[in-house]
């Protein structure tokens, strides 16, 4: 009997051994995405809209019906090609008076001259007084000023039929029609929108914030969202002396080169950047703990080596509406906890994991976006 019971515990040995050897699983870490912190290119990034240098608003000077429309937004115009007529039947009809007003003021004036050349004639021989002579210099004086008025009232009155042609005065595009055949329009009412090819800008609006960062002359170049690789030097030229009151943006104006500005349509959407001065470390909005506008902030930062948690104080640049920019406090390179940082402790121990959900293993060169909108 006791020798069977050696025998039941010798054969439990080996079972015994290998639960004792099982090893203690490992505690899960927490996952959070890193991101590796780099240094921006110290430049704002501003959406805007490529528009024409001078845009000017065609308009008849005489009012009328339209009647022909020879041009459609987007096509291309040449300085005094024809744009649009007025119907010219009254103006016809006023020029025809005029006409014949002023050929009856000059018959008068012919009369009234040869009328005094007599009556001098006769005041030489005392034929006349003085009386009736100063009478006829002051019927010629009148006729005369009756012919200038008769003039003067044709040549308007040609001008005014003149006036119902809308005539390019520059080269350029049409930019937007504003009326249809048929319509009255009035004298001064724009018609037509000439873009003249007098050069090609970027409308975008500057922060309230960053106003005093920004200057007429300042450098700058633009990206066209369908050439995203090339970048065309600009130069800001216009800036607004006043804020939107809705927005709370200046307007500004980025002139391209005349070499590119060619390359641009007018409409096309575009990305404006201006430099700034220095090298800033950019890391996401989300990462940086502290109240948005102030001077410090705190991040989170992993070991790479250990996957350990550690707290370092920054000091913010700028607060971006998706990345800030910190002047001190962490080093290229370095890990940074790209969101959710408040909800960890220094020294926890993590998973680091990148945007693609990939573990990050070692701290590779990587730059961080260069927008800081």
């Amino acid at each position: 009997m006791t020798a069977l019971r050696w025998s039941s515990l010798l054969l439990l040995l080996p079972v015994l051994a290998a639960c004792r050897a099982e090893p203690e699983p490992a505690p899960v870490l927490p996952t959070v995405l890193v991101e590796v912190v780099g240094q921006s290119r110290g430049e704002q990034g501003f959406a805007g809209q490529v528009r024409a240098h001078q845009e000017s608003a065609l308009s008849f000077q005489v009012p009328g019906r339209l009647i022909k429309r020879h041009v459609d937004a987007g096509q291309r115009v040449k300085a005094g090609q024809l744009l649009a007529e007025l119907d010219v039947s009254d103006y016809a009809l006023q020029a025809q008076a005029a006409q014949a007003q002023q050929v009856a003021a000059q018959a008068e004036l012919a009369r009234v001259r040869d009328d005094l050349a007599r009556y001098r004639q006769l005041a030489a021989g005392q034929l006349v007084s003085r009386s009736a002579l100063d009478a006829q210099q002051a019927a010629f004086t009148a006729a005369q000023a009756q012919a200038d008025a008769a003039r003067a009232n044709l040549e308007v009155a040609r001008n005014q039929a003149g006036y119902a042609r809308l005539l390019a005065p520059a080269d350029g595009v049409i930019a937007s029609r504003l009326i249809d055949v048929g319509q009255v329009v009035a004298a001064g009412q724009a018609v037509l929108v000439l873009a003249a090819d007098s050069g090609r800008e970027v409308v975008i609006a500057l922060p309230e914030a960053d106003i005093g960062r920004f200057s007429v002359g300042q450098a700058a170049e633009v990206v066209l969202w369908n050439a995203p690789d090339k970048r065309l030097p600009a130069t800001i030229s216009e800036i607004a002396a006043e804020a939107d009151a809705q927005t709370r943006s200046f307007a500004a104006r980025v002139a391209l080169t005349d070499a590119d500005a060619g390359q641009v349509a007018l409409g096309q959407s575009a990305r404006v950047y201006v430099a700034r001065p220095g090298q800033q470390l950019s890391v996401p909005l989300a990462a940086v703990q502290g109240q948005p506008g102030s001077a410090q902030g705190q991040v989170m930062l992993v070991d790479p080596a250990s996957g350990s948690l550690q707290a370092a104080t920054v000091q913010v640049a700028r607060w971006g509406a998706q990345r800030a920019e910190l002047s001190a406090g962490i080093s290229p390179g370095q890990w940074v906890v790209a969101a959710g940082g408040h909800l960890l402790q220094p020294g926890q121990q993590v998973r680091a994991v990148d945007r693609d959900n990939r573990p990050l293993q070692a701290a590779p060169a990587a730059a961080a976006a260069t927008d800081g909108n």
